[in-house]
């Protein structure tokens, strides 16, 4: 296929309610912070736009995600990732970001004016980014490195763990830096379709308020036009499939998903088991989360 027909679907129902609650929280905490951290999974659709009044005017650190995910062709495109100025950017590689992140706070925040913060010796750090990116486990990962002590704040595979803003955790003593983890958030208004199929196969979204049938015909949509066929090893195909129906139709059989349905005869109702597509866009989905269908980069 040379386009993706998103059948004019609204993204405005994948902006849940809670959001706009804490998008208003995090603006009131900018005030306080001296810098900020986004983490991110991929480095354009994954970041909020809503956000980025702010980040002109204090030190900001992009934290990619899920680099071992990543398509290493690709990689360029998540190195520059629109930053500049004052705004650094790092990764999983060579070291872990873990390594990176307290030292380059340091050294932004002692490099740039502090305004009303200038006497304190404590550095307070907003992380931020839309919802399911890791903000907790980064947390929890430098509390653990720097201070040896355990989590601090709860994680968790879906979107939506984080509810509200919380109170200040510290990181580390030398210097004394505070994190305060955030909720994650989506701008009000995505860009487009797109960027939203984008978000939700990285979990961002919900699958159940985009579909899942949208999602994995989409998906392998993009798999084609980057000549990712690893899929086709993966379910033991012939060869690579246009359309999504063939594809789920081969995953439930090998997989054994099947369903109880009851049909309406001339003699009654009888159940007959039928293939669950649903749940072969779900494997579908889930193989691809984990790496198991080949390293790529949505952007």
């Amino acid at each position: 296929r040379e386009r993706f027909e998103f059948g004019g679907r609204d993204v405005a129902s994948w902006f849940p309610r809670h959001m706009a609650k804490g998008l208003r929280q995090m603006r009131l905490a900018l005030r306080r912070a001296d810098c900020l951290v986004e983490r991110s999974h991929i480095p354009l659709s994954g970041r909020n736009p809503a956000l980025q009044e702010a980040l002109g005017i204090r030190p900001h650190v992009l934290v990619l995600n899920k680099m071992d995910l990543a398509d290493p062709r690709r990689q360029p495109v998540s190195a520059g990732a629109g930053l500049g100025g004052r705004q650094r950017w790092c990764h999983r590689q060579p070291c872990p970001c873990s390594l990176q992140v307290v030292p380059m706070v340091a050294r932004l925040v002692a490099n740039g004016p502090r305004y009303h913060r200038a006497e304190s010796s404590e550095h307070n750090i907003l992380v931020i980014g839309v919802p399911n990116v890791g903000k907790s486990s980064l947390i929890n990962s430098l509390r653990r490195l720097h201070l040896k002590k355990g989590k601090a704040t709860a994680v968790g595979g879906e979107p939506g763990v984080t509810k509200a803003v919380l109170s200040r955790i510290q990181v580390c003593e030398k210097p004394p830096m505070y994190l305060v983890d955030t909720p994650g958030v989506l701008p009000p208004k995505l860009g487009d379709v797109e960027t939203g199929m984008k978000l939700a196969l990285c979990g961002a979204i919900r699958d159940h308020l985009v579909g899942e049938d949208i999602m994995a015909d989409y998906l392998l949509y993009t798999l084609n036009k980057q000549q990712q066929f690893a899929y086709v090893q993966r379910y033991r195909l012939c060869q690579p499939c246009n359309h999504i129906e063939p594809l789920l139709k081969h995953v439930a059989l090998i997989q054994g998903h099947t369903q109880k349905v009851k049909v309406l005869t001339g003699t009654g109702n009888v159940n007959m088991m039928m293939l669950s597509y649903p749940a072969a866009a779900y494997d579908f989905l889930r193989d691809f989360r984990a790496g198991r269908l080949g390293r790529v980069t949505l952007d």
